[in-house]
């Protein structure tokens, strides 16, 4: 195991620690898709889900120093493919977890699913071991889009899924995708059309990119140019608001009430404990934040798990990087962030970027006022122009996190 922690110029002081989410990552996955560069693994054989949930126990009692005390706001399954789990696999997840850590009574607790996956008593027992929140891997509605995303599922199962999944959950997440492959302005109407026919209460819509480490980087397809895929992505903006949808976040919509509790709290930098292979964390103490990340080989994580050793590396954040970690996250929010927020979650006041916002505000990417900062019209459009005035001087790019910084592909853990 490889631990740095590397000193900072001046340390964070926090009154009080910022909420705490868990993120729980199941790596298999039926088939892995072209686009995706996330930490997921093909299933060969049977997936060895006893050992696995034995291991997430192990993850969880080895974080518990750390997180002493503290109460978990929501808690969600991401993968891969979480639903390739029996529902006795989750339920035990659950239980597992609500043994250890006290779990808010009313958290949010999501699933993701793939409707490749889809049967409707599996779906139920979801529900029953706790499961209150489905977050269904669409991508299209469209059976030509869906083969070329490579995915296992087609339209009717798509369709099938997603009725089960409103009719037993109520709250659903539909993940689509814009700018595929061969796609037009009609198309796109199409599939948000069909996604506002089961009346979600979320809605997210990534756009499409070509990512390291992926068949598409190797073999990259025929994408909209950048106009079109502006025009899809405003169609589909519009399309969502006269449909009552709020554009909450880069690439969420909701109705009043249904933002994703779990994500939000990504945004707004929160802190969040990730266990399973491959998952990242960021810890909050009274004078430091903490970024792990676990051994992300099923196997080898399997192995150090079991040895109370899950952790990969680990490394401080540093009060030149802090500033940049914020506002890539909290920018994303339509409504921006509190100006209070930066130094409640950073531990630094906010003058720590007052060039860098300054900077943004000179071209037109930045709004702020003695209550709130966010990022202008102009800035939403220019998102990644705009959080690149953060960056620090050292760095040309950000370490790992667990979300990602631009419209990319399925809610994010």
């Amino acid at each position: 195991m490889s631990v740095v922690l590397r000193p900072t110029l001046g340390a964070p002081q926090f009154e009080a620690l910022p909420p705490l989410a868990l993120y729980i990552h199941i790596p298999w996955c039926l088939k892995k898709c072209p686009y995706c560069d996330f930490n997921s693994h093909e299933r060969r054989g049977e997936i060895p889900e006893a050992r696995y949930v034995a291991a997430l126990m192990s993850d969880l009692e080895f974080a518990l120093p750390s997180i002493w005390g503290r109460r978990v706001v929501s808690v969600f399954l991401g993968g891969g493919t979480p639903s390739l789990f029996s529902p006795e696999a989750v339920d035990a997840i659950l239980a597992g977890v609500r043994a250890r850590v006290p779990v808010l009574p009313d958290a949010e607790i999501t699933l993701e699913a793939n409707p490749g996956t889809f049967e409707r008593t599996k779906f139920a027992a979801f529900k029953a071991a706790g499961i209150n929140r489905l977050s269904l891997g669409v991508q299209s509605f469209d059976a030509r889009f869906l083969d070329a995303l490579g995915r296992v599922h087609d339209e009717h199962e798509a369709r099938a899924a997603a009725l089960a999944a409103i009719e037993i959950f109520g709250n659903v997440n539909l993940d689509l995708m814009v700018a595929l492959p061969g796609q037009i302005l009609a198309d796109a109407r199409a599939d948000a059309a069909a996604a506002l026919s089961f009346a979600p209460p979320h809605l997210s819509f990534y756009h499409l990119t070509i990512e390291p480490n992926t068949l598409f980087h190797r073999h990259p397809p025929s994408l909209p140019d950048d106009e079109l895929s502006a025009d899809i992505e405003d169609l589909v903006d519009t399309e969502l608001a006269a449909a009552g949808y709020v554009h909450y976040e880069t690439s969420a919509h909701a109705r009043p009430g249904y933002e994703c509790r779990h994500n939000v709290n990504y945004w707004r930098f929160g802190d969040y404990l990730g266990i399973g292979a491959g998952a990242h964390s960021k810890i909050s103490f009274h004078n430091r934040v903490v970024r792990q990340v676990r051994y992300k080989k099923p196997q080898q994580y399997l192995e150090q798990a079991e040895l109370s050793a899950p952790l990969l590396d680990e490394h401080e954040v540093t009060r030149a990087e802090i500033g940049f970690e914020f506002m890539l996250n909290a920018l994303r929010l339509a409504e921006g962030v509190p100006v209070g927020l930066f130094r409640e979650r950073t531990g630094f006041p906010l003058t720590l970027v007052e060039k860098e916002l300054e900077e943004g505000e000179r071209r037109g990417l930045l709004e702020r006022d003695h209550v709130n900062l966010r990022a202008s019209p102009l800035g939403r459009r220019f998102l990644n122009d705009l959080q690149a005035l953060f960056l620090p001087r050292e760095r040309v790019a950000p370490r790992d996190v667990p979300v990602k910084i631009v419209a990319f592909d399925r809610e994010q853990r």
